[in-house]
Parts: C-alpha cells; sequence; structure tokens
C-alpha cells in the first residue's frame, strides 16, 4: 500500500465523494453506454452515513461506501478509484475499510453488484474473498449484472 494514502469516512454529502461519483458515473456511461440508463436508478444515495475516501498526497484518489440491505447484512456501493491510482492497492483498501466498518455496526455479511464488462472490478472483489452468487433484487433478469456476496465473519 502506498504509504501515503490516508482513509477517511465521512457521509455522502462529502464534496471529495460527489466529485468521485461524477467521475464514476462518466465512466460507467462510457463503458455500458444506454443499458447504463438502467443502472443509474440503483446508484443513488443520499443522505448516506457509511462512506470511505482514501487519500494520496492529500488528494482524493479512491472512494466507496454501503448501505443497509438486510439486518444482517450491507450492499457494498459506488467503488471508485480514478485511473492514475489504479493498480497501486487503493480499492483494495478501501473495500477493507468498508468491511471493517460494517463489523464494527454488527453487519455480518456483504453483497454488491458489478457488470459483466467491469472486468477489473470483478478481478478485485473475488481476489477480497466475494463469490459470484445469483443476481439479487432490482438486478433480477438484468444480463449484465454480477452480483457476489461475502460473509464478513469467516476471515
Amino acid at each position: 500500500m502506498n504509504k501515503q494514502l490516508i482513509i477517511k469516512r465521512t457521509d455522502s454529502n462529502d464534496a471529495d465523494f460527489n466529485k468521485l461519483i461524477r467521475l464514476l458515473d462518466h465512466e460507467l456511461w462510457n463503458i455500458m453506454n444506454e443499458v447504463q440508463a438502467t443502472y443509474d436508478q440503483y446508484n443513488k444515495v443520499p443522505d448516506l452515513p457509511t462512506v470511505v475516501l482514501a487519500y494520496d498526497n492529500n488528494e482524493v484518489v479512491g472512494c466507496g461506501c454501503f448501505k443497509k440491505f438486510d439486518d444482517t447484512t450491507v450492499e457494498i456501493k459506488r467503488m471508485f478509484v480514478v485511473p492514475e491510482s489504479r493498480g497501486k492497492n487503493v480499492a483494495t483498501t478501501v473495500l477493507a475499510e468498508l468491511e471493517k466498518w460494517a463489523k464494527e455496526l454488527n453487519y455480518t455479511n456483504a453483497v454488491l453488484e458489478t457488470g459483466k464488462k467491469m472486468t477489473p472490478a470483478n478481478r478485485l472483489y473475488q481476489k477480497n474473498g466475494y463469490t459470484i452468487t445469483d443476481n439479487y433484487g432490482q438486478y433480477i433478469g438484468l444480463p449484465e449484472s454480477v452480483c457476489m456476496k461475502k460473509d464478513l465473519i469467516k476471515e
């Protein structure tokens, strides 16, 4: 991990988080094109108190958040790392902090959704112990979706 990487817990009103979300949404539209219109409605995270930001040399370089899925499970959302910082363990560090925070709040499982075209994201999650599961909730029947889960306690 980069020695200068600083992790900050915040909420979805944070200006740095919103800056990265705009970049993420732009990137998703470039990859998914019109298909992204279906997914945009599921990506809203207003008033979310569980956001993690990563800073390198005082510049925000990565983010992620989670929201309650059910009484024992969180859903990981809005994971993003700026292109210049990819391959430097930023996403793994953000994901680990999200999982740690979820466990502190007594959640025992995590789920997430990514896209079939998001090869680096799929590798990241599987490398960090997530396994592919049946599509859940709003993602049932969406062929571009890949849903994953992880038991946070088994670590």
